[in-house]
């Protein structure tokens, strides 16, 4: 977490996208509590889940035995998948969208986004994460490089950043960039129901939810109604408080 933490702030810092102002205390308070909530609750709960599939012999890896590094990339895949999944159900589902809004209420779009979650939202998905392991016999070390990557997608993706327009042009091919995330937390709803994915863009392409955006664009981000005034006792409170008739 360290590492994919300091390149996306080397990245915002060497070519800064609109230099936001940022939201970084509500930001990393939401992250201390993330810390502390979840991991009293769950701790290292995907690796366990992993070993426990892995010793009972559960899972389709442990049935079907297949090369090392077939098995880590399709964990990879798999487990991005659903991670698509449930971020496009907490924009659909009423209940679930309160706690994601959290997120999204972030007037700034900086590396510090990343860590903006609602401990909620983080307990919720849980379940679906830790069955996605098991059904899929995923291994200790799978879950580990899943993790890696989609760590350091999640904070560069978030990065207040600008990529050369032949590098994002590659690089968008395969994965999300910060512009097309960018564009995901436009304050317009409609451009909200677009690139959900978190590593790769071939789930928005297969699933009709990708529009292309690149950082030429100016994108306003951040909900209707919020700005960066927000400390952390008002966005551990939002989703009981939270009435918007937004589409989501």
């Amino acid at each position: 977490m360290v590492i994919a933490i300091a390149t996306a702030l080397a990245l915002q810092r060497i070519a800064p996208h609109a230099r936001y102002r940022g939201s970084a205390r509500t930001n990393l308070g939401l992250w201390g509590v993330n810390l502390l909530v979840v991991g009293t609750v769950c701790g290292a709960c995907a690796c366990t889940a992993a070993r426990f599939a892995e010793q009972a012999g559960l899972g389709l890896f442990n049935v079907i035995h297949v090369p090392v590094w077939t098995r880590v990339i399709a964990t990879i895949a798999v487990l991005d998948f659903v991670s698509y999944c449930w971020h496009r159900a907490n924009h659909v589902i009423p209940t679930l969208w309160r706690f994601h809004a959290v997120h999204h209420s972030d007037a700034s779009f900086t590396v510090s986004t990343a860590l903006r979650f609602h401990p909620g939202e983080l307990l919720l998905s849980l379940p679906l994460r830790l069955a996605a392991v098991i059904a899929i016999g995923a291994t200790p070390a799978a879950v580990i490089a899943f993790e890696a990557m989609f760590a350091l997608s999640n904070y560069v993706e978030h990065g207040d950043i600008d990529l050369p327009a032949w590098l994002e042009g590659r690089f968008g091919r395969v994965f999300v960039t910060p512009a097309l995330h960018r564009l995901h937390h436009a304050r317009t709803p409609t451009d909200r129901e677009h690139n959900y994915g978190t590593i790769f863009v071939a789930w928005d392409h297969l699933l009709g939810t990708h529009r292309t955006s690149d950082s030429t664009a100016r994108v306003e981000v951040g909900l209707r109604g919020f700005d960066d005034s927000m400390d952390l006792r008002g966005a551990l409170r939002l989703p009981v408080q939270f009435h918007s008739d937004e589409r989501r």
